[in-house]
């Protein structure tokens, strides 16, 4: 799907059509078209969250109809020039191929000649080159250089290998290098950032090579797809990525051009110097590199540091006030109990996602979730023992969101409302346990039982208990309850003879009296 806000975000930084048409992997047609019904519809950046790129899509091109195909149909280049390599294939077979494929097709075929002459024109297309006028602070060019530096473990003796980061302004060649031990993402991110310090600002256009760090796969602008932490990182910025061509070096030739210089003056002077560790290797090379930067030019007066100060720095956009966080991307599959897993903690989503695959952005600091590119959840990370839970409530189905607003003080409290027998006996219930929780149902249970019977019962029945013992439990109120011991006792009348009565009988057989203590 074209992105949409994508090409209205780099629009408003100002960028040409031609360079957001590279940047989102679109033809410049459709970026004309995207930001003219942008200007219709009266929008522009920044955007509300809720217009994503399906919703923008009808908000535009909602009466949007195809145009019709070319009456004849032309050549497929690709395939043309690749067969044309093989042994004994000419024009002439392959245009024989091509009438027989038109015919299949319905379609209408070109002349012979006319095949030739498309043939030719898209040949001489692939062989020309044209020299760019760079405006100044407009792009930076990055790369790997090919030939690492070496440190030596102080340790070992070992001789580890240093990779070298290369960041070139197009316009002044004003260059930045640095050392790192591998070129893994933390260090690409790093390099970036660091580079951006440098310069004192950022360029709007970002060049990388197509390194698995910045590119997860190019072929070509309508199959284009940036690495996802690069991308955010370069959104951070307010820069646009466009990647340089697969196998085209001619894409960067400042960074390409300067890597061989950075190999001579920096890496090559540095040779014979022996470095124990990589900042020993880095003072070093920032050292070289002013030096580097401050050598005029073979055909120029001016140096590449003049130029810099000159002209580009100052039209360089300001660095944000805090710098790029290194966010980590994982897959993750949401459980029944509605949470995610990672590194052993757990991470409450929207019930609704039960079972479904979603992306997880990771920082020190937060945990991000995201489905279709939209985020449902944010959490704070958790460190420490594993096991632990982050749940937001508002992610939790009706029927359990209940169940968590119960707690110790409202059932006292409830309790309280009927009586004081009450009150004790549910104290006594919350506190027989080691974990408060697990005694809640037996005092939903007693506290429901005023319903059945009554507020009065249910208090007379808890003073009984408590007559008995000092922890009553919910079996025995229910049970005093349901045998009706809460009632006041009714003593029998018997018949007296002379002067002697029999004392009443208790209802309870086993019960002892006063009288059978004071023996």
């Amino acid at each position: 799907m074209t992105k949409y806000r994508e090409i209205i975000r780099l629009s408003g930084l100002g960028l040409s059509q031609i360079n957001i048409a590279l940047s989102c992997s679109a033809s410049k047609t459709t970026v004309n078209k995207v930001l003219k019904a942008a200007r219709e519809q009266g929008l522009s950046w920044p955007l509300d969250p809720k217009l994503t790129d399906p919703v923008l899509n009808k908000l535009l091109f909602s009466d949007a109809k195809e145009k019709p195909a070319t009456s004849k149909r032309m050549p497929d280049y690709n395939h043309i020039r690749k067969e044309l390599l093989r042994n004994g294939v000419n024009k002439k077979l392959l245009w024989t191929e091509y009438l027989e494929e038109c015919r299949l097709a319905g379609d209408e075929p070109l002349m012979y000649s006319q095949f030739c002459y498309y043939i030719q024109q898209d040949e001489q297309r692939r062989r020309a080159t044209m020299h760019i006028n760079r405006k100044p602070a407009e792009q930076v060019e990055v790369d790997w250089a090919g030939d690492p530096a070496h440190i030596i473990d102080p340790d070992t003796g070992e001789i580890l290998d240093a990779h070298i980061f290369v960041g070139v302004m197009t316009y002044s060649q004003y260059p930045y290098v640095e050392a790192f031990r591998d070129e893994k993402q933390p260090s690409w991110i790093a390099a970036h950032v660091h580079m951006y310090e440098y310069f004192g600002g950022v360029a709007k256009i970002l060049v990388p090579d197509n390194c698995r760090t910045a590119v997860d796969h190019n072929k070509g602008w309508k199959d284009q797809r940036i690495n996802a932490v690069y991308q955010e990182m370069a959104e951070h910025y307010g820069t646009a990525i466009i990647p340089a061509r697969v196998r085209a070096p001619k894409d960067k030739p400042n960074a390409e051009g300067s890597v061989g210089n950075i190999s001579t003056w920096i890496t090559a002077a540095l040779r014979n110097e022996q470095f124990f560790s990589l900042s020993d290797l880095n003072h070093a090379i920032r050292h070289t590199l002013d030096s580097f930067s401050r050598r005029p030019f073979n055909t120029k007066e001016s140096s590449r540091d003049e130029i810099f100060r000159d002209d580009e720095l100052p039209l360089l956009t300001p660095s944000p006030a805090t710098p790029s966080e290194l966010a980590e991307w994982k897959h993750a599959t949401v459980q029944f109990n509605y949470h995610i897993s990672f590194a052993g903690m757990l991470y409450s989503v929207p019930y609704e996602y039960i079972k479904r695959k979603v992306d997880v952005r990771v920082t020190d600091k937060t945990i991000e979730i995201f489905y279709n590119h939209n985020r449902i959840a944010s959490h704070r990370r958790l460190y420490g023992r594993k096991g632990q839970y982050s749940t937001v409530t508002e992610h939790m189905p009706a029927s359990h969101q209940q169940y968590l607003e119960w707690n110790g003080d409202r059932f006292r409290k409830w309790a309280e409302r009927i009586g004081s027998s009450t009150y004790q006996v549910v104290d006594a219930v919350l506190t027989s346990k080691r974990v408060e929780q697990q005694s809640y149902r037996s005092c939903m249970g007693l506290l429901k039982l005023a319903d059945k019977y009554s507020v009065d019962r249910l208090e007379a029945a808890c003073r009984k208990a408590l007559s008995f013992t000092a922890a009553p439990s919910y079996k025995s109120i229910k049970n005093i309850l349901d045998t009706g011991n809460d009632q006041p006792e009714k003593l029998d009348k018997e018949p007296t003879t002379g002067s002697h009565t029999e004392p009443a009988k208790s209802s309870h057989a086993l019960t002892r009296g006063a009288d059978y203590y004071r023996r």
